[in-house]
């Protein structure tokens, strides 16, 4: 994930929005169009805010940010939040809760589910330590780089709330 946003610097702040459904070539283009005349104009208490976006894994839109002289106010943000917003609007797509949680299954598709049904795919052996997952918390550029996008379960803060524990070498969860 170092190659991701090379522009921006890691005290970029981050934002990931998980959409409710795998969204399709022309789709994520379509989005990302969408969404550049507002990052190009994006400001904050008149200063300008250098924006950037991705759609990773066909389901996660990934908005950085970086004022140059101080952090992005409130105000500011609320001003993405909205777009992004109106834009799921307009394309049809519902973003998923912050407590949902996102990994992708023994068929390398991403699901994402309530803490109650991820709680339960791991009592049923369907998600173990190594599990990837997708850790949609990161407010961080340098952090969304450096810890992977996706990243083993108990490598993660899933792994410590959920109590996903490590494997011993060479098994691979059911």
């Amino acid at each position: 994930m170092k190659s991701l946003f090379p522009s921006l610097p890691d005290a970029a702040r981050v934002w990931i929005y998980t959409a409710d459904r795998p969204l399709g070539p022309t789709e994520r283009a379509t989005l990302l169009d969408a969404i550049g005349p507002f990052l190009a104009a994006w400001s904050s208490h008149r200063r300008p805010v250098l924006g950037e976006a991705a759609v990773l894994e066909d389901r996660f839109l990934v908005v950085a940010a970086h004022v140059a002289d101080g952090d992005l106010s409130g105000c500011g943000i609320d001003k993405s939040v909205h777009e992004i917003e109106q834009l799921g609007s307009r394309f049809g797509i519902a973003w998923r809760g912050a407590l949902d949680v996102a990994w992708r299954n023994e068929k390398g598709e991403v699901e994402v589910s309530s803490r109650a049904d991820f709680r339960s795919a791991i009592g049923s052996g369907r998600v173990g330590a190594r599990t990837p997952v997708f850790d949609t918390s990161i407010t961080e550029l340098g952090a969304f780089r450096s810890t992977g996008f996706p990243r083993p379960a108990a490598e993660s803060w899933h792994g410590r709330v959920f109590r996903i524990v490590s494997e011993p070498s060479g098994t691979i969860p059911a």
